[in-house]
């Protein structure tokens, strides 16, 4: 494992399958010490890591018991998949923070998602947060390196956090191969280069066995496109 901050806030543009990197990320921290995972995502209130599935192991519909299983807490807002969803999670985001080795924060798609993050800004110190920020070369706005660079800095802006590295999540969903992935490689060293960060992982579904995935993952969010 490479040396990760305490914090880990995980963002990206909205489809680019950053809530199953953060559930990913989570469970593999997990082997290492106590993991809470916080769930900022409010864009999207139905594809989140608040009501997850697991299509690997089954019916996984309820997160917090699966992640629980796993050694994961798990951190939502309490209107959670209502139409009251917002960021209301009070001292909860806090006490995660202070009381666990690691906390994953599963940040909302774009740079409008990012700006639930402005108000736990004194927590998220540099010297303990690392912000990564999650590309796929074929999802729709981010398929050149600079539209997905422009993304990155408009979430940099309204967040008022730094990227410290980039994450290649780069797939077609079910159609996704071996050289699908390989072919984003030079896409997302190109944004890593320019933002002048590491590509800190290339992931891709742990079932294809892919030479340049230096981070498998298991498909335990549903897609939400095809």
């Amino acid at each position: 494992m490479i040396n990760l901050k305490k914090i880990i806030v995980i963002t990206g543009h909205y489809g680019s399958g950053k809530t199953n990197v953060s559930a990913n990320l989570a469970l593999h921290l997990a082997e290492f010490g106590s993991v809470s995972i916080i769930d900022l995502d409010v864009v999207n209130p139905y594809f989140r890591a608040a009501d997850l599935r697991c299509t690997a192991e089954g019916d996984c519909s309820d997160a917090a018991r699966f992640f629980s299983e796993k050694g994961v807490s798990i951190v939502a807002s309490k209107y959670a998949n209502s139409s009251l969803d917002i960021p209301a999670l009070g001292f909860a985001v806090t006490g995660a923070i202070k009381t666990s080795d690691y906390t994953v924060i599963d940040v909302g798609g774009d740079d409008e998602g990012a700006k639930a993050l402005g108000r736990y800004l004194d927590i998220l110190s540099p010297e303990q947060t690392d912000m990564f920020y999650v590309v796929n070369m074929y999802r729709y706005h981010t398929q050149k390196p600079q539209e997905a660079l422009d993304l990155l800095r408009d979430i940099e802006t309204v967040s008022g956090l730094k990227c410290t590295g980039i994450i290649n999540n780069s797939h077609l969903c079910t159609q996704t191969t071996p050289e699908t992935i390989t072919a984003s490689l030079p896409y997302a060293e190109e944004i890593a280069k320019q933002a002048g960060v590491p590509l800190v992982f290339t992931t891709g579904n742990r079932e294809l066995n892919c030479k340049n995935v230096n981070f498998p993952i298991d498909i335990l969010v549903k897609p939400i496109w095809v």
